[in-house]
């Protein structure tokens, strides 16, 4: 595995943010519906627009991809930072938290998205056939299967990858006949490869924004999870156990967004996912 050469220069700052990471647009998602539940927190977002995606890329390079961008969160004052990519959840998260944490001390921590998606599935399965539709990375990684396995033994886990889903939302093409097209090709696919599939998981964070198709073309009785409200409930319910985590953060309500893609087409296009204004910071990694 690829190791990072690693900088410990910080940017000065009074405003420690709870740190948001996604390879693109996708996490925004999730950034969303945490601001919503908890909207007096500091926040900031870093999205690697430029190296996206992730999803067919290999575990060295994700996990490398996504330590840059954690510790360039860290250097600007986060103390925790969330992976809203799953993708990065799965093939860099536990490495991070095994080899790198210990740089930057017990301070500091990195979550992901996969565990608390997870723990959802077991009070909406009734089958115990579940589906995940996913990236090719996500879902060669088989991350779910294991985390759904560990608390469940006898569960049955179908995954898919969409390779065209995230393209077609990172262009804002997810209302097209194109999109139509992709989305129907996929859930008729899962479900034909198990027809007892009763829970869905949406295990990609671009995903949310096609959840209207989805929802056209899945069988009644299906339970579709997408993971915003999901991530941001465990968050809320994570700071309440570590007092000294909730303390070192800043609680004055802002939002920062940095890319290293063009600021001004992230600009344009997190704004849709937002439904408010965003300026964001353009950088290099």
């Amino acid at each position: 595995m690829l190791i990072c050469s690693f900088s410990h220069s910080l940017i000065r700052t009074s405003v420690s943010p709870i740190g948001i990471f996604d390879s693109g647009y996708g996490g925004l998602t999730i950034l969303r519906q945490i601001r919503r539940l908890m909207p007096e927190y500091d926040y900031m977002y870093l999205g690697d627009n430029a190296r996206a995606p992730y999803g067919s890329r290999s575990f060295d390079v994700v996990y490398r991809y996504t330590l840059q961008s954690v510790e360039e969160l860290f250097r600007r004052g986060c103390k925790l930072v969330i992976l809203a990519c799953n993708t990065a959840s799965a093939k860099a998260l536990r490495s991070i938290q095994q080899r790198d944490l210990v740089r930057w001390g017990t301070d500091h921590r990195v979550l992901g998205v996969i565990r608390p998606t997870v723990e959802a599935v077991g009070g909406l399965t009734r089958s115990h056939h579940v589906g995940v539709l996913a990236t090719a990375g996500t879902v060669s990684s088989r991350s779910y299967d294991i985390e759904l396995t560990k608390l469940c033994p006898d569960i049955h886990v179908t995954g898919l990858a969409c390779p065209m889903w995230v393209p077609l939302v990172e262009n804002g093409e997810y209302e097209t006949p194109g999109a139509d097209y992709f989305v129907r090709e996929r859930v008729t696919e899962i479900m034909r490869a198990d027809p007892a599939i009763d829970t869905l998981i949406l295990a990609c964070t671009h995903y949310p924004l096609l959840l209207p198709l989805i929802r056209k073309y899945i069988p009644e009785g299906v339970n579709v999870i997408a993971q915003g409200d999901l991530v941001a409930a465990s968050l809320q319910d994570y700071l309440g156990r570590h007092a000294e985590m909730d303390a070192a953060l800043s609680h004055a309500g802002t939002c920062h967004y940095l890319t290293t893609e063009n600021a001004q087409k992230f600009s344009e296009q997190a704004s849709l996912f937002m439904n408010e204004r965003v300026e964001a910071e353009q950088i290099t990694l």
